[in-house]
């Protein structure tokens, strides 16, 4: 299992235009195959700072869905509202079950 871990930075007059857009899309990208979790998180410091966190059964999973055009859909419109740069980790856990 992947965990994919995305740091989003926004205006702050921005984020109810990324809400609008995380609610249009979430049970799409949920939806796609492989993945099996996706959650919103926000900072408790910084409510511009916004963090998802998905899970994805496999490299490939996500790379299909990096590649999708609902993604491109998506990414299009929510960089636009962005203060800084995204930051973004691939992981896995590396502790036995």
């Amino acid at each position: 299992m992947i965990i994919r871990i995305v740091k989003m930075t926004f205006d702050p007059d921005k984020v109810n235009d990324f809400l609008k857009i995380f609610e249009a899309s979430k049970q799409h990208i949920r939806n796609m195959e492989g993945c099996t979790q996706l959650d919103l998180l926000v900072d408790i410091d910084s409510p511009n700072i916004f963090f998802t966190y998905s899970h994805w059964q496999s490299v490939n999973d996500l790379n299909n869905y990096r590649c999708s055009k609902l993604f491109e859909t998506v990414w299009s419109n929510t960089k636009r509202l962005f203060s800084a740069k995204a930051e973004a980790w691939s992981v896995k856990s590396n502790v036995p079950h």
